[in-house]
């Protein structure tokens, strides 16, 4: 699994409400996106928005980011958006009262 985390600085017209209100129009598109297991559409007071956005696969994640919604963004923002790839060890779900290890470790025979 991946992380990617993507940052992008707002223009002074778009405030709080109206970002907002643009994600709200937008989320219901992401449930195509190829590989997306989910995504948190972020905003920050300091003007900045973007995603955090959990892949199945490093392939899936820069193959969306690659194709029209970087155009979209630029279009938007006027600026590429600053992106951020993690792989994912292990997830802590406390909703569901789970551990899950992704990429279990070899030990080193002794």
């Amino acid at each position: 699994m991946i992380t990617a985390i993507v940052q992008y600085k707002l223009p002074p017209a778009i405030d709080r409400e109206a970002c907002r209100a643009h994600f709200e129009k937008i989320a219901p598109g992401f449930r195509s996106a190829k590989g997306l297991i989910s995504k948190h559409f972020i905003w920050s007071a300091r003007g900045d928005a973007g995603g955090v956005y959990q892949w199945r696969t490093l392939e899936d994640a820069k193959a969306f980011y690659g194709g029209p919604w970087l155009k979209g963004i630029v279009d938007r923002y006027g600026m590429e958006p600053e992106i951020r790839y993690f792989t994912v060890f292990a997830v802590t779900d406390n909703e569901k009262g789970t551990v899950e290890f992704l990429e279990q470790g070899t030990r080193a025979a002794e």
